[in-house]
């Protein structure tokens, strides 16, 4: 069964009456999963793609709706606290580290807001030889508070005066589903040069002939984020070219953020740079970045440590589970004082 918000609501009562009942055994969906009226006969195994697009009270609501299920979950470029996680050897990890055959490598530059121009000049070369491009803007419509391009407005600008005789079309997440449907098949179809659109493209976008992902202030968007739009390019036989544009106002964190994408094509080494920037999180609550609760040197770095570390903690564990020994008594009180009621999360990768 399908399980999404859209449907009348008959349709979602039987479904959700098939999954409670077991007559279901295989159920796909989406956010839509998660709500508490969708109750599971006996949920076995979980597997949450795009992982990094669930935040960790999504991932603690549906692992909940089984008594001991396992648990699948696969991303391009893993959260910087599911990250630590496999570094702290709780969750078992399988690389895929190949690309699908006959995928040409992606060319990443960085432009910043001086050398615009030369970035669009670019798209444009490409669009003559008979390619197609997306640009990507962080919102929709211009913001009073914030000084950034919105899709609208650099729309705009391509049709009036960059592009004036090439397709652009635009495309965002407030358009009704059916109009996003249409716009994407003419896109692929050919008929669109151009697609202006906000991150309603970052997965499940497949067209062979597009070869450039313009990105603009591209500070404003995660590492996983850059890292996905870069992927809606090079499915075809023709090289491709994903451009940053970015500002010059960047912090050292958020130009050491834009360096990592530049220089590689690794997702998982764009999440360990990405680790490294913006730290683990809390392993005991919600925060999915960050400086954790308990610091204890370097996880990329003191990677040894961090192993003998954790034989040692499951050794201990091994001998005296309750921690009741004289010598350990100590080591629980802390582990309480700290961690209390803050466990359960421990558990959400």
């Amino acid at each position: 069964e399908l399980v999404t918000s859209s449907g009348t609501a008959k349709e979602k009562s039987l479904i959700r009456n098939c999954i409670e009942h077991g007559t279901t055994q295989i159920i796909v969906g989406t956010h839509a999963l998660i709500q508490k009226k969708v109750e599971f006969f006996n949920l076995g195994l979980i597997v949450v793609d795009e992982q990094h697009r669930f935040g960790v009270l999504q991932r603690e609501a549906i692992g909940k709706k089984g008594l001991t299920p396992h648990v699948l979950i696969m991303t391009a470029t893993p959260i910087p606290r599911s990250l630590a996680l496999t570094l702290y050897g709780d969750m078992n990890v399988s690389f895929l580290d190949e690309f699908p055959p006959g995928r040409m490598p992606i060319e990443t530059k960085l432009f910043y807001e001086n050398t615009r121009d030369a970035a669009y000049h670019l798209l444009e070369k490409e669009i003559k030889e008979g390619r197609q491009a997306y640009v990507v803007c962080p919102l929709i419509e211009e913001s009073e508070s914030i000084d950034l391009k919105a899709a609208i407005d650099v729309s705009d600008e391509l049709k009036s005066r960059r592009l004036p005789n090439f397709k652009i079309q635009l495309i965002h997440g407030k358009l009704k589903k059916e109009e996003r449907q249409t716009i994407m098949a003419e896109f692929k179809n050919g008929g669109i040069d151009v697609l202006v659109a906000t991150t309603v493209i970052e997965v499940g976008i497949d067209v062979p002939n597009a070869t450039v992902m313009l990105i603009e202030h591209a500070e404003r968007f995660g590492l996983a984020q850059l890292h996905q739009l870069r992927g809606r390019v090079g499915r075809g036989k023709h090289a491709s070219k994903c451009f940053l544009i970015t500002s010059h106002a960047l912090t050292d964190d958020g130009k050491a953020r834009l360096n990592a994408i530049v220089k590689s094509r690794d997702g998982f080494a764009i999440a360990e740079e990405d680790l490294r920037i913006r730290g683990p999180g809390d392993f005991t609550g919600t925060r999915q970045s960050g400086m954790p609760l308990l610091r204890a040197g370097n996880l990329l770095r003191d990677i040894k440590l961090l192993e003998l570390s954790r034989r040692e903690a499951i050794d201990l564990i091994e001998q005296d589970p309750q921690l009741e020994a004289p010598e350990h008594v100590k080591l629980k009180d802390i582990l309480h004082h700290t961690f209390v009621n803050q466990t359960n999360l421990m558990k959400v990768i």
